[in-house]
């Protein structure tokens, strides 16, 4: 059993303390729904391992506070282990810290605790660190949208406990070459598909990668090759070569834009789209997204990365990332939060919402 009336590290540890890697992520689920079960003023509702829970308190405005259940595989990191301000496990920092704020402005509002001045929506979902198709958030905004709908929404993803606005889009491209099959004995009668890809790492290694501000937010874009394969043989010239490229681009370009600019930096190769998500502008244009910054304090930066915030875009909900979790250290061994973050953290969304 989850008890969300104790504090934010020891629920942190409860969740760390339960394995929850993508794809298994029920019994967590099940915790969080029970919890959140307890607490007669919230509406909660179950869709696959994703759990949600409504306020119906007749406020003008409604924020959705969003996170994932699941982390990547665990590495020795489990069960969770405390020394002083540190609490070190898988998940710790990306992000069941900041699910437990979550929950813990979930059971602040649901005793009665916290009378905030908005409505609230919680979304845990599963299966975000694994392939877009199977995200729970995604298949909600596809099959759910007005569930999520509200006039800002905030992912508890690891920022430090800074606000970060937006995030860049993705996609991945490969870029094939083609070559002719020999004997490695008498390669001259072969052409070489491994040696064709010399320019196209060429263009890579010249690249001048955009610096772009959006909205008061500085992106830094990236052209990378992550992944080259081709060989038959150890003694046969290679008839083919694949190199994968990955593009982080800024929000002033579409999923569109994007792909068009990749083709023209290899033009004259073979370019085929695998997998593409949109960027999302910072949404601090808003007198709420504006409240909340100034609630939490400090200066927005710009999400280099791409988190969920996107899919809240596609719907027209302003949407910030804002966790106590270090991004740097999200997915490691030795992966770890500061207890005085997460308790900052909670602090700072009680403040906000208290407002």
């Amino acid at each position: 059993m989850l008890d969300l009336a104790s504090d934010a590290a020891r629920l942190t540890a409860a969740l760390v303390d339960v394995e929850s890697v993508s794809g298994d992520e029920a019994r967590l689920a099940d915790l969080v729904e029970a919890a959140l079960r307890r607490y007669p003023q919230l509406a909660v509702e179950r869709d696959g391992d994703a759990v949600l829970a409504r306020t119906a308190l007749a406020r003008d405005r409604r924020v959705v506070l969003a996170g994932h259940l699941d982390t990547v595989p665990v590495a020795g990191n489990l069960p969770s282990r405390r020394d002083g301000d540190t609490l070190w496990g898988c998940g710790t920092s990306d992000m069941k810290s900041g699910v437990a704020v979550m929950l813990r402005v979930a059971h602040l509002v649901g005793s009665g605790a916290l009378d905030p001045g908005v409505d609230l929506t919680w979304v845990c979902y599963e299966c975000e660190e694994i392939e877009a198709a199977r995200n729970g958030l995604g298949r909600l905004a596809r099959t759910r949208p007005a569930e999520l709908a509200g006039d800002l929404a905030i992912l508890l993803e690891p920022t430090g406990a800074v606000v970060e606005g937006g995030c860049q889009g993705t996609l991945r491209v490969v870029v094939r070459l083609a070559g002719i099959r020999a004997h490695s004995a008498r390669s001259w009668l072969g052409q070489n598909a491994i040696h064709a890809a010399a320019p196209v790492l060429a263009r890579l290694a010249s690249y001048d990668a955009r610096t772009v501000d959006v909205d008061g937010l500085t992106y830094r874009e990236g052209l990378n090759a992550v992944g080259i394969s081709g060989g038959v043989a150890g003694n046969v010239v290679p008839d083919e070569c694949a190199v994968t490229v990955n593009y982080r681009f800024a929000p002033d370009r579409s999923e569109a834009d994007a792909l068009a600019h990749v083709r023209d930096v290899f033009a004259g190769f073979d370019v085929e789209l695998t997998d593409s998500a949109p960027a999302a502008r910072p949404g601090l244009d808003t007198p709420i997204a504006g409240e909340f910054v100034a609630a939490v304090g400090g200066a927005p930066r710009a999400k280099l990365g791409w988190t969920d915030v996107a899919r809240f875009g596609g719907l027209g909900v302003p949407a910030l990332n804002f966790g106590p979790g270090d991004p740097n250290l999200a997915h490691k061994a030795d992966e770890h939060v500061s207890v005085d973050a997460v308790l900052a953290a909670e602090e700072s969304l009680v403040r906000f919402l208290s407002a």
